[in-house]
């Protein structure tokens, strides 16, 4: 697993074998960098089941502002500062040791610019955690979604007010691109 672009350009990310970890490939990573193209540059990100932070850390290396990665996974949430730490990244993030849910219900920041939501393969949550992003302050106007989920998982194309912009799908993966109207 790299980073494909930017500052880190090619450098190596610690990885995770789990059962229920799929890390993005190079090529889901590519399209959905290059399908948010112009929102990531200085981008406020929310990077919602981190996993290792592959996600996250991408979109730092192409010039987001700030990543939040919330994760609850203590073997996960240490890989993740450790990528970080390896990659010199020492301001404008923040590792949110929480569950994604709890996260959603009580966040009252700033609003994120692009959201990602990568859950765990063996569970279907990705639906339901489109839900709580509807009923939660994490989005503002324009704010771009992107879910990366198994292709047979429930997702709808709209979430109160997110409304899908395009699907992607990779084998047995699929990537649906959704903005806050």
């Amino acid at each position: 697993m790299r980073v494909i672009s930017g500052r880190f350009k090619s450098r190596r990310l610690i990885g995770f074998k789990a059962p229920h970890i799929r890390p993005t490939t190079d090529r889901v990573k590519e399209t959905i960098f290059n399908i948010l193209t112009h929102e990531i540059s200085d981008a406020r990100v929310l990077d919602l089941f981190s996993g290792t932070g592959n996600l996250g850390i991408e979109a730092l290396s192409r010039g987001a502002n700030y990543v939040e990665f919330v994760e609850n996974n203590k073997t996960s949430l240490r890989i993740i500062k450790d990528n970080l730490q390896e990659l010199g990244v020492t301001s404008n993030v923040r590792v949110s040791a929480q569950d994604v849910f709890d996260f959603l219900k009580s966040y009252k920041g700033e609003p994120f610019s692009v959201i990602f939501i990568d859950p765990p393969f063996t569970e279907e949550i990705a639906h339901k955690c489109m839900l709580a992003i509807a009923h939660s302050q994490v989005a503002a106007i324009n704010t771009r979604v992107v879910i990366e989920a198994s292709r047979h998982e429930r997702i709808d194309d709209k979430y109160g007010p997110f409304r899908l912009l395009d699907r992607r799908q990779f084998g047995d993966k699929s990537a649906s691109f959704f903005q806050r109207e």
